[in-house]
This record gives C-alpha cells, structure tokens and sequence, in this order.
C-alpha cells in the first residue's frame, strides 16, 4: 500500500470514530467540511430527516470568479464565509462541527474560523 493510499485510510477511520459521537438535529445540524486537492466543500445537514440544508464550495458560479489567483487558505475562508451567510439566511445559528477526519490546521481551520466569524456558532 502506498503512503497515499495509507493516509486516505487513516482519515476514514477518523472520521468514523468522530461521527460516532457527532449527530445532526434540526435545531444545531452537522456542518461537514470536505477538502480535495484543489476545493474545499461544505455542507450543512440535518442528520435527524437526512438532508442537506446549506452547501458551498469553491467550485460555486457565484464564488469562483473571485477565487482566482488566491491561495487555498483563502479561498477556504471566503467559501465558509459564504456558507456561513446562506445558513443565517436560513435562520441558522448554532452547529455542530465536523472535520471528517482532518486535521483541525490550514483550510479547514481557515474555513470554520470564517464560518464562525460570519455569525455561527459551534
């Protein structure tokens, strides 16, 4: 196996063991951060009916015009940014936050202290 393979594993297994113990209601749902290589992704859900109430990502036609030529920290902070706007238009406030498995440093650090910044609360 190599170290990529091993990583990707290690990660999973995280994010099992963390969501063993985070679960989404209605009134504080789950916001799930994903990061690829190149974009970051983040989803609001309600894990009580199974839906997703709020999503943003860096792929987004209303974001991705202002992305370019940003570094990925940046763009992870303007992407929670704008999730964390569409939620508090939704009347969301308060969440539960779940990093999947990453490390809580860089993008997805970037990303949540954004989101925090933009009115929600973990």
């Amino acid at each position: 196996m190599d170290k990529n393979s091993e990583k990707r594993l290690n990660r999973l297994k995280r994010h099992k063991r963390i969501r063993l113990h985070l679960t989404g209601t209605p009134e504080s749902p789950r916001l799930v951060v994903f990061r690829s290589l190149n974009n970051i992704y983040g989803q609001i859900i309600d894990d009580t009916n199974g839906k997703t109430i709020v999503s943003a990502s860096s792929n987004d036609k209303d974001l991705r015009d202002g992305l370019k030529g940003k570094k990925k920290v940046e763009i992870s902070a303007m992407v929670g940014e704008a999730l964390a706007k569409k939620a508090v238009e939704k009347g969301i406030k308060k969440i539960v936050f779940d990093r999947a498995g990453y490390k809580y440093h860089g993008r997805v650090k970037s990303f949540a202290e954004s989101c925090r910044k933009a009115g929600l609360e973990f």
